[in-house]
């Protein structure tokens, strides 16, 4: 697996335009509202519900606003790990996330931030339990947001070939937006998650 990583990686940053991106990440669930989790005050839910995410984007706008912004379509594909407390589930993303870059201690470090949809095929236990507790409706489609952070490895460890390789961590968002969306008023649900990002 790390073999493969590397060839990708060094393969790709033959034709680097960084105009498109890759991410591969792994994550857990979390019962915690997203407000708490931003803050750090992180608490894995006791069914241990597990994700793994892959995304890809394209660069639409380059310091958007005269700013260090950069504007990405993006989209993904998820399963839910349901880890025997019913059939695995799969989600598809569509969004849009803008990365705020700024030098920090020597590197590359973007903040970033998204909106858009999210379709399960299926229900999430995590997202069945918030329903039970808060009595809330169910919805395979729901709003989308995610919030990250990370930097550029290549720069961390001091190896060109990794250069706009970044390793981060990100907080996933399934949501109703206070009913807006399917009556949804309680539900969704959370994960947070570690990632490879690659751009080229």
């Amino acid at each position: 697996m790390i073999k493969t990583l590397l060839f990708l990686t060094i393969f790709t940053s033959l034709f680097a335009q960084n105009d498109y991106d890759l991410r591969v990440a792994y994550g857990r669930a979390d019962s915690h509202d997203l407000a708490y989790i931003a803050v750090g005050d992180m608490a894995p839910d006791s069914a241990k519900g597990r994700v793994l995410m892959l995304d890809g984007g394209y660069k639409m706008i380059e310091n958007a606003f005269k700013l260090p912004l950069d504007i990405y379509v993006q989209g993904g594909f998820a399963k839910f790990l349901e880890n025997g407390y019913g059939a695995d589930v799969y989600e598809n993303t569509l969004y849009v996330k803008g990365y705020y870059n700024f030098d920090f201690w020597q590197n590359k470090v973007r903040l970033g931030a998204a909106e858009g949809a999210s379709y399960t095929y299926g229900t999430l236990y995590v997202e069945k339990l918030e329903s039970q507790k808060k009595g809330g409706n169910l919805s395979h489609y729901l709003n989308y947001l995610e919030l990250s952070l990370d930097c550029d490895l290549g720069k961390l460890v001091k190896y060109e070939p990794l250069k706009d390789l970044y390793l981060g961590f990100v907080i996933k968002h399934r949501s109703g937006v206070f009913g807006l969306i399917n009556n949804v008023v309680h539900g969704g649900s959370n994960y947070e998650a570690v990632y490879l990002e690659k751009k080229f």
